[in-house]
């Protein structure tokens, strides 16, 4: 799993299909602090995710597959969840 701030979405006019109606973001990897930890993923949207928010990514091919239920889908990163807060 990886911490990260949506920084932006990415738009295409030319994709494979399994990406039509599905929203792709830029989410850059912070640590527990929401403090850059640099590096970027960019992960299909499961939640409703926007520009701004921190996020939590599920970054396993195969799990994100599950998260989409789609056995056969060109992903790997997906965001599962919008951060309220991290506690320690």
């Amino acid at each position: 799993m990886i911490l990260g701030r949506v920084s932006g979405e990415i738009h295409s006019t030319i994709n494979h299909p399994f990406y039509d109606a599905r929203k792709l973001l830029v989410v850059e990897k912070t640590d527990a602090e929401g403090t850059p930890a640099g590096g970027y993923v960019i992960a299909v949207d499961a939640v409703g995710a926007g520009v701004g928010e921190r996020v939590l990514v599920l970054d396993e091919g195969n799990g994100a597959r599950q998260v989409l239920a789609s056995p056969d889908a060109p992903v790997r990163s997906v965001v599962v969840g919008i951060i309220d807060a991290v506690t320690r």
